[in-house]
């Protein structure tokens, strides 16, 4: 089982518990320690299962987007974009994955095309299920022109347990379909926008697989089209 490596301190970290803590339980309670050391072993074994990474393959779909996470569909509706990441303005068709601390929370780009804009905001930590967590929430939103010249955006929104959020992307950054590149900790959504005319291919409460799950396929394009991106001086997190 490959496991991310961002999860190896974590695992570290349970790992030298568990034996500290099992030493002086064994040490000072005795037999009933091992209870103690047990308990410890299983909650390492799971930090272990949590930071999974399993291959994934995407499937040829003409126009197809993936889902970014594996988890829930929570919700799908119509919704502007992220004003931080400064795109020009209009609705889009919005599908949210919702993760919980039971599913894989490495993330998968939507489409291959190029990364134009990264834009980091500081929020709160609601239940990343509730819709406000979009806007009050902490996130990393990212807009990406893809190969048929749209642009779409998806968003990785920290929730109530999740404390950190990790994206490799960086500005202007050639991006694959299906790469990986980052991950929420601990329970958490992606939002993903796209153009208004995409059809869905998802419904409220359908699980997905980050990298193979189709949300939603967009038309081919005669020519392709761009949206303005404004600079509006975000600072990108990390």
């Amino acid at each position: 089982m490959k496991i991310a490596k961002e999860g190896w301190p974590f695992v570290l970290i349970f790992a030298l518990a568990t034996a500290l803590l099992g030493w002086l339980a064994l040490r000072f309670l005795g037999a009933p320690g091992y209870a103690i050391l047990g308990l410890g072993l299983v909650l390492t074994l799971w930090c272990l299962w949590f930071f999974r990474d399993p291959e994934r393959t995407p499937p040829s779909v003409q126009g197809g987007v993936i889902s970014p996470a594996d988890g829930v569909v929570c919700a799908i509706g119509p919704a502007e974009l992220p004003k931080e990441l400064g795109l020009s303005e209009g609705t889009r068709t919005r599908v949210c994955v919702f993760m919980n601390v039971f599913n894989v929370h490495v993330n998968r780009v939507p489409m291959s095309g190029r990364i134009i804009k990264l834009a980091y905001t500081k929020g709160r930590f609601f239940n990343a299920s509730l819709d406000k967590a979009s806007i009050h929430n902490e996130r990393m939103a990212v807009a990406m022109r893809t190969e048929s010249g749209d642009v779409i955006g998806f968003v990785q929104i920290a929730g109530l347990v999740a404390r950190r959020i990790v994206c490799k992307l960086r500005d202007n950054q050639d991006v694959a379909q299906g790469e990986r590149f980052g991950l929420i900790r601990f329970g958490s959504r992606v939002d993903v926008y796209l153009p208004p005319d995409a059809a869905v291919n998802v419904v409220l409460g359908q699980k997905t697989v980050a990298g193979e799950t189709v949300l939603a396929t967009i038309p081919t394009r005669a020519g392709g089209k761009s949206v303005e991106v404004k600079d509006q001086g975000v600072p990108v997190g990390r």
